[in-house]
Formats: C-alpha cells, structure tokens, sequence
C-alpha cells in the first residue's frame, strides 16, 4: 500500500473524522470521492451525485438539441 495516494473517509452522518495512520504516517482524510462514476459523501447523501447526474443530463439534452437544430445540407 502506498501511503502517499492512499486517501481514508468514514462515513457516518455525525462529523467526527477519525485519523488513520500506517507505519507513523497519516493518510489523509476526504470528505467524497468518485468510484466508477458513482460521487459518494462521508455524510451518506447523494446530493453531490444526482447534480452531478442532472448536469451530464443537461448537456446531452443540450448537445442534441444543437445537432437537431442545425441548418447544414
């Protein structure tokens, strides 16, 4: 394990960040992070991941309304 890129989060609705340390050094503690796509919070909420989700939507909604609107021949 590589202590310098690993990163810890507890999730747990209550804020109470528990330090983590392997052979005297501490691993840094985040408050979210993306998995496969998926934006997970230490609180447990996903608030973050369906504006994420609703932004991604927006774009292609907006991406295919300019292919459908252009005027090319």
């Amino acid at each position: 394990m590589n202590v310098q890129t690993t990163k810890v989060m507890r999730i747990s609705r209550q804020q109470s960040p528990k330090q983590v340390s392997i052979d005297q050094k501490q691993l840094e503690n985040v408050e979210y992070f993306s998995y496969f796509g998926s934006m997970t919070k230490n609180d447990a909420r996903y608030t973050r991941e369906i504006k994420s989700w609703i932004a991604m939507a927006r774009a292609a909604s907006n991406k295919k309304k300019t292919l459908f609107s252009s005027t090319q021949t």
